[in-house]
């Protein structure tokens, strides 16, 4: 179990709609209380119609900057591979200034080879984007103790993946978030690694807050996850419809735990 309040977020995929009604899933989505609003960093849908309606991903943050006033916002994830480390950090502070202090810097090492392979970058190997990754971060950091003005806050970075040697390495120096998939057994077993992790770099792994896709009734998988120290708790809505009824059931279950 865990002191931090339970935190519910949800993950609005800008596939298959018209920008007017993502615009209007995150409007709902604010006024129902939810914590955190995601999208994602791909250039083409990841379900559905593989040539079907779609955005990108940081013109899209900037854009919930303006249109929100409480809800955190981010991307889950944003790809390393896509935008130089100095410049996603600049993207970062702006959209973080925009938004008077909500945004989340979620970062993984990018997957997703269509993306790589229509926009030009080179896909290579899982192995050498997680070495990307571990080069790019302090790279990020670093830009983002030089801007002026600077972020109005040390913006909170999540990273997201489960690899149990590169990946979680690299959360134990650099995360403040951690995401992730799977059921309790499984993030049993990975904040272990986490922990061993955080030990080897001299970091306490009580500052990394632990976030977990979910699905389904919270009843089903909430308590247990909760019992492993999870308290991020991130539904997902597609278009063109974005129902969140799902999101009612995790916002309605994270009243009665936090009282």
């Amino acid at each position: 179990m865990t002191s931090r309040p339970v935190r519910i977020g949800v993950q609005i995929q800008p596939q298959h709609s018209d920008y007017r009604g993502i615009r209007r899933a995150v409007a709902e989505a604010e006024d129902l209380g939810t914590d955190i609003l995601f999208n994602w960093d791909h250039f083409f849908p990841l379900s559905g119609d593989p040539d079907g309606l779609h955005f990108e991903c940081w013109t899209m943050l900037a854009a919930w900057a303006e249109q929100t006033s409480r809800v955190e916002i981010g991307a889950l994830v944003t790809c390393n591979s896509y935008r130089n480390p100095e410049l996603l950090a600049d993207m970062a502070r702006t959209v973080d200034r925009i938004g008077d202090g909500r945004l989340i810097l979620g970062i993984g090492s990018g997957w997703f080879e269509r993306d790589y392979q229509e926009y030009g970058y080179e896909f290579g190997t899982a192995g050498g984007r997680l070495d990307d990754l571990a080069a790019a971060l302090p790279r990020i950091e670093s830009r983002l103790g030089a801007l002026n003005p600077p972020p109005t806050r040390k913006i909170p970075v999540l990273i997201g993946g489960g690899g149990e040697k590169k990946t979680l390495r690299l959360v134990a120096k650099h995360a403040d978030i951690w995401h992730s998939f799977g059921n309790a057994a499984t993030i049993e077993r990975k904040t272990g690694i986490l922990r061993q992790h955080c030990a080897d770099v001299g970091r306490d792994p009580g500052e990394i807050e632990l976030s977990v896709a979910v699905s389904g009734k919270p009843g089903e998988s909430g308590p247990a996850l909760l019992e492993q120290g999870v308290t991020l708790f991130t539904v997902e809505t597609g278009g063109p419809d974005y129902d969140l009824t799902e999101l009612r059931h995790w916002l309605a279950w994270r009243d009665e735990i936090n009282g």
